[in-house]
């Protein structure tokens, strides 16, 4: 129902969303899609890089008057530094063009270059780690902009905090009143609901700051108020804990995907795992007292928070380059190095926000189909007191 395709390269002209399958009628704001963009460049830790960008949105099509009008929307997100690079990659070759390239003979190890030379048959590693960086995830941020704008007018809100970096760890959940507070900051250190915590995760980043190296980290995306039944335990590929695994593992670095308290269950008996059931006659609504299953059974919503973490790797550009091969000579050579970040633990969390949004307002338009956003609403409301009334 809904698909999302991006488009750009890192030092390129821009960075291109298109995102079909919206409805008609969803209200849409660039002030707050600006907003999610600016979220995603913050946390202690980012590059050079982010003092250079100052990521705004442009919409070119699918919205009109700020709503959409159930055609695809395209969005824009220019590149400040093209300027830089302007002549390293013409989008037209030349004579002239030769002399300005910036090759990348030495592939770095835990990055795409060598995989993505060897597949696409590249004597350099410029076109693969140009696609391959993650400054294509701000395309995605803008996407997921729209896709928590369609959810919200369905009472669904999706945020993101930050449970650890490197060693340091917050041992406790994080209250959803944590998060809104959080989110709503406008000075963003390490997106940790915890400031003592917190702290503590700054210091791993600046011990990383001074050996050279990078750090990474765990990020939690929470859905708020998302009904049961989203999902389906019918077909394998429909079952909504694997397709929003695979939206979070899509990002880049992110190594390993967690729902609810997966890890820890595992190491459980099943007596300190289930979520035990009870009802509420006053709400006319079941219940849990707990949340380990993370809001989903059997591939499908259960009626509480919806919680994915996203576990991931130190970046792989290291300012202290390990071993790697040069590819023109085949010599050993110490891997290339651009400019890069230490710690981007923050900025993921806010990209899990926008790929768990868009798997979820997917499984909306699924379950609830609808051309405009009042038809949505009208099947949605209908399906809530199908629920109440059960």
């Amino acid at each position: 129902m809904l698909r999302l395709e991006t488009a750009g390269e890192s030092h390129g002209e821009c960075l291109v969303a298109l995102l079909s399958g919206l409805p008609a009628g969803v209200p849409v704001s660039l002030q707050a899609i600006d907003r999610e963009l600016w979220r995603r460049q913050q946390g202690y830790g980012r590059g050079g890089r982010m003092k250079i960008e100052r990521d705004r949105a442009e919409i070119v099509a699918g919205v009109r008057h700020s709503q959409t009008i159930g055609a695809p929307v395209a969005v824009l997100i220019r590149n400040q530094d093209w300027t830089n690079w302007a002549e390293a990659l013409p989008v037209e070759d030349s004579p002239q063009a030769e002399a300005a390239r910036r090759p990348v003979y030495r592939p770095r190890p835990g990055h795409a270059d060598l995989a993505g030379v060897l597949k696409y048959n590249f004597p350099e590693a410029r076109y693969v780690l140009e696609r391959a960086s993650a400054r294509e995830t701000a395309a995605r941020v803008a996407a997921g902009a729209l896709a928590k704008a369609f959810l919200r007018e369905l009472g669904i809100e999706v945020l993101s905090h930050v449970v650890a970096v490197g060693g340091v760890r917050l041992e406790r959940r994080a209250a959803w009143e944590e998060l809104a507070e959080l989110s709503g900051r406008e000075q963003i250190l390490l997106g940790c609901v915890d400031p003592a915590v917190e702290q503590r995760m700054k210091e791993a980043v600046d011990e990383a700051y001074r050996t050279g190296d990078t750090v990474g980290g765990v990020f939690e995306v929470v859905a708020h108020g998302v009904p049961p039944g989203l999902g389906s335990c019918a077909s394998w590929d429909r079952r909504l804990d694997g397709r929003l695994a695979q939206a979070v593992l899509s990002i880049q670095a992110v190594k390993g995907v967690e729902i609810g308290e997966a890890a820890e269950a595992a190491a459980s008996p099943g007596s300190r795992v289930q979520d035990p059931i009870r009802y509420d006659r006053e709400g006319r609504r079941f219940q849990r007292s707990s949340n380990r299953a993370g809001g989903i059974e059997g591939g499908m919503t259960n009626g509480e928070d919806v919680v994915v973490r996203g576990w991931l790797k130190p970046i792989s550009t290291l300012r202290r380059p390990l071993e790697s091969v040069d590819l023109a000579t085949r010599e050993s050579a110490p891997a290339a190095y651009e400019r890069s970040d230490v710690c981007v633990v923050p900025a993921a969390g806010v990209v899990g926000e926008a790929m768990v949004a868009l798997v979820l307002a997917d499984a909306c338009l699924e379950k609830f189909g609808g051309d405009s956003l009042e038809e949505t609403r009208r099947n949605y409301q209908g399906y809530l007191e199908q629920v109440r009334r059960y």
